[in-house]
């Protein structure tokens, strides 16, 4: 005990001190590096992981539209002559409340009905500016496209839409149907993005415009030439995809990454001060920390684990028989004294079967060794199968069995061992070809006031002896002396 707390202990330094060296080493290596690279203007910057992100939240609009356009049922209705409106109106709506959309719809190429989640909207008409969108989805080659336009359905606020192209089982078009996100959801995300990531996000169009931007965005800009130090390099920043400039407002450096997304036709911008990075070390460097404590506690834990194991399978060796793979002699004497001291202490019952295989060595004999080792390991499998989960079976010795009945009068003992002869008796043991059989002879006996392990063995012995005597392949009890 005292070897296996000092390991432990000895692991547990171990692991914390180097860990604590390596995450100090790590901190002071990376925040002398991060110093001379702010000081040189060199601090690389970029969005990748916000437009990833944002790519994402747009992935999941466009999944729910593109299940839309795929939908059995809704390819369906419209080829069966869109009849029951009321039928479709509850399918956007159900799509739209599931799905937590700003909107959901449907539009028929056939009627030219705009369907929505409330109802039927309207008849879209080439002639009618705000219904451009649907003829162009329908001549465009993409299967899907994404535009920002005012939503009738929802007093014109301004809508992200999917529109995805519907198409019947001949692949001809349809309709178009899809969902919609609205701007000031968009609005929260970036909010979200600004909080997460400790930087100022916007959106401009192709002019320098400002179009979206969370609530904290100071209200007063509405284009890059209203932010210090953007407004003479607003040309540089819109006439290439991805874009990544380092420039000074208030006596502080920002370092700004702008990105080109074609599906608004817009530009991400995204700005951070210097500080913060700075801030994001620290941090860092308490989560190696915590890190490094978990893991510190993970492997002493499997340690600890580990030891266990390997104390419970050395105890496991030395309790169970190599061949049966049940009970040894050992750990039926250790079970015996269990139920002796629960018998004095709450008066529980119990008995005790011991049998032997009949004529064994002539079967060791016959068909050799390794036929009798097989005997001897289906025997146990077939008592393990009858006997109760609080029952104990253990090899006695030799091809004698001794099984422990918790919980059992003298009676019942007789039936089970009776049980456990007949299933003996009857199973074949696979032997080449051909299938051995066997049967075996039992001594029942139940404990009763003043035995102790040596006399209640004792009885059980004599009762098995009785049954070789009457000509084996019996039960006899012994409830006397």
């Amino acid at each position: 005990m005292i070897s296996k707390r000092r390991l432990i202990v000895t692991l547990t330094l171990l692991l914390a001190c180097g860990f604590l060296l390596t995450s100090l080493a790590s901190y002071y290596t990376s925040l002398n590096a991060l110093r001379a690279r702010i000081d040189d203007n060199e601090l690389p910057l970029t969005s990748d992981t916000i437009y990833s992100e944002i790519q994402r939240d747009l992935l999941r609009p466009l999944f729910i539209s593109s299940l839309m356009a795929s939908d059995t049922f809704l390819r369906e209705w419209v080829t069966d002559g869109e009849q029951d409106a009321d039928k479709v109106v509850r399918y956007l709506n159900e799509i739209k409340q599931r799905y937590g959309t700003f909107t959901s719809f449907f539009v028929s190429d056939h009627s030219h009905r705009y369907y929505h989640a409330d109802g039927i909207l309207k008849s879209v008409s080439p002639r009618e500016p705000r219904d451009v969108w649907y003829f162009r989805v329908r001549d465009m080659q993409n299967d899907y496209e994404i535009n920002v336009d005012p939503d009738m359905a929802n007093h014109d606020s301004m809508t992200i839409f999917i529109n995805y192209r519907v198409k019947d089982y001949q692949d001809r078009f349809i309709g178009a149907t899809g969902v919609g996100l609205t701007v000031s959801a968009v609005k929260t995300l970036i909010e979200t993005y600004q909080q997460n990531y400790q930087r100022t996000i916007f959106f401009v169009d192709p002019q320098g415009k400002l179009t979206l931007a969370g609530k904290d965005f100071p209200t007063k800009v509405t284009s890059l030439a209203d932010i210090a130090g953007l407004a003479t390099h607003a040309d540089q920043l819109l006439s290439a995809q991805q874009t990544t400039l380092v420039y000074k407002r208030n006596g502080e450096t920002f370092h700004l990454n702008t990105r080109y997304i074609p599906e608004f036709n817009w530009y991400l911008m995204v700005e951070q001060s210097e500080e913060p990075v700075l801030r994001q070390i620290r941090l860092t460097l308490l989560m190696n920390v915590a890190i490094c404590v978990t893991i510190t506690l993970v492997v002493v834990l499997l340690t600890q684990m580990t030891i266990k194991r390997y104390q419970l399978r050395l105890e496991e060796m030395a309790l169970t028989d190599k061949l049966t793979h049940i009970a040894n002699r050992q750990a039926i004497d250790l079970h015996l004294v269990q139920l002796f001291k629960e018998q004095q202490r709450h008066q529980v019952s119990f008995s005790v079967i011991l049998f032997d295989l009949d004529n064994f060595k002539q079967i060791n004999d016959t068909h050799g060794h390794i036929a009798g080792d097989t005997v001897l390991q289906q025997v146990a499998a077939v008592v393990t199968q009858v006997l109760r989960d609080c029952d104990v079976v253990g090899r006695w010795g030799g091809e004698e069995f001794l099984v422990l009945l918790k919980h059992c009068h003298f009676a019942d003992a007789l039936t089970r061992a009776e049980e456990i002869r007949l299933a003996i008796q009857t199973h074949a043991i696979p032997h080449g070809e051909k299938a051995l059989y066997t049967t075996a002879s039992f001594g029942v006996v139940a404990y009763r006031d003043g035995d102790d392990q040596d006399s209640l063995v004792k009885r059980v012995d004599q009762a098995l002896y009785i049954a070789k005597q009457n000509g084996k392949n019996r039960c006899e009890g012994i409830e006397q002396l």
